[in-house]
């Protein structure tokens, strides 16, 4: 397998850290009525729509007609939706820097909703301008680790996929990438990222 010449990132959790917990402990300060609500009410899947393309006007009138008690605990994981964020990942973003620096070009591929992304952005300049292109799940109704969102970034951008490291937190989105003929590193630190993309030959 010839040697990766560009590097496509994921965003939640490797390059900014995003956890709902971080919002609802303020909000919920009991710890399994707080579970509760997190796996019953404003659930992963849940969020995962939003990710897809669904409007958060209507994920949020869906689970407050569901759930008419909890309608200011609902409403809070959009409003307050940056509140989930705690900054960010500092180790992987010295490494973008670093491949910026030796102009490695330089992707993304995200599960995001379009308006949240638009907001990260505001927050963290960096993930406006690092990247050749953007592949964001909410505007392409598409979802990592379906293979269709992969092909997009390769098929907008004349790539090919041996020609690319695909970084990602989670495993079957590395193992996608990887049967589409990808290399990839399952993003477990900063530090063993670095490692890894040194040994692939690359400049950080």
């Amino acid at each position: 397998m010839s040697r990766p010449t560009a590097v496509v990132f994921d965003i939640g959790n490797v390059l900014i850290r995003w956890d709902p917990e971080n919002l609802y402990k303020k909000l919920i300060p009991d710890e399994e009525e707080r579970k509760h609500f997190l796996e019953n009410i404003c659930t992963y899947p849940w969020n995962l729509e939003q990710d897809r393309g669904r409007p958060w006007d209507e994920a949020i009138a869906l689970l407050v007609e569901q759930h008419p008690e909890k309608e200011a605990l609902i409403h809070a994981y959009c409003d307050r939706w940056e509140e989930m964020l705690d900054g960010h990942i500092e180790g992987t973003v010295a490494i973008l820097q670093d491949l910026k620096a030796h102009n490695v070009p330089m992707y993304a591929i995200t599960n995001f909703s379009v308006d949240k992304f638009e907001h990260a952005k505001l927050i963290f300049p960096f993930l406006a301008d690092s990247f050749i292109d953007t592949v964001i799940s909410g505007e392409e109704k598409l979802l990592k680790p379906d293979r269709a969102i992969y092909d997009k970034l390769l098929e907008r951008n004349g790539l090919n996929a041996a020609d690319l490291v695909f970084i990602d937190d989670t495993k079957a989105n590395i193992e996608a990438a990887q049967a589409l003929g990808m290399h990839a590193v399952h993003f477990q630190s900063p530090e063993q990222v670095r490692e890894e993309l040194k040994a692939m030959g690359l400049p950080v």
